[in-house]
């Protein structure tokens, strides 16, 4: 099945807000380095870019038993309509990095999200987490 950028965008909105009975994800911590900045709001797509990178960098250096699929995370920013290379940047990068901060906040929790969710029989995108 072929998800058009934006039903494919809205999945990934659904699934990094997670459902509404779920404890959603906190906001980044006071400090954090986009508050610090005081970085402008994203638009849609270039928001879910960095939040789902936000998952696979928690999910590289937080769950241990887990790892990303990379060119997987490559190909869904593609479709997207975000360069990769455009999380490289100061402002993205930052933004990623306060969803990590949020992330880390509940570490079992989050790594499970992301198994159910990205996991191999994940829900929004399927494979982009795998196991160790």
């Amino acid at each position: 099945m072929t998800l058009s950028p934006i039903r494919l965008s809205g999945f990934l909105a659904i699934a990094l807000l997670g459902p509404a009975s779920a404890q959603p994800v906190a906001p980044p911590a006071e400090g954090s380095a986009a508050q610090q900045l005081d970085l402008p709001k994203l638009d849609p797509k270039r928001n879910n870019a960095v939040r789902l990178a936000g998952l696979v960098g928690f999910v590289n250096e937080s769950c241990p038993d887990l790892k990303p699929d990379y060119e997987r995370f490559k190909q869904v920013l593609s479709r997207l309509g975000v360069d990769p290379a455009d999380l490289e940047g100061n402002e993205l990068r930052l933004h990623a990095m306060s969803y990590i901060e949020a992330y880390r906040k509940d570490v079992p929790a989050n790594c499970a999200r992301a198994v159910q969710n990205f996991g191999e029989a994940g829900t929004t995108v399927p494979g982009l987490i795998g196991k160790r």
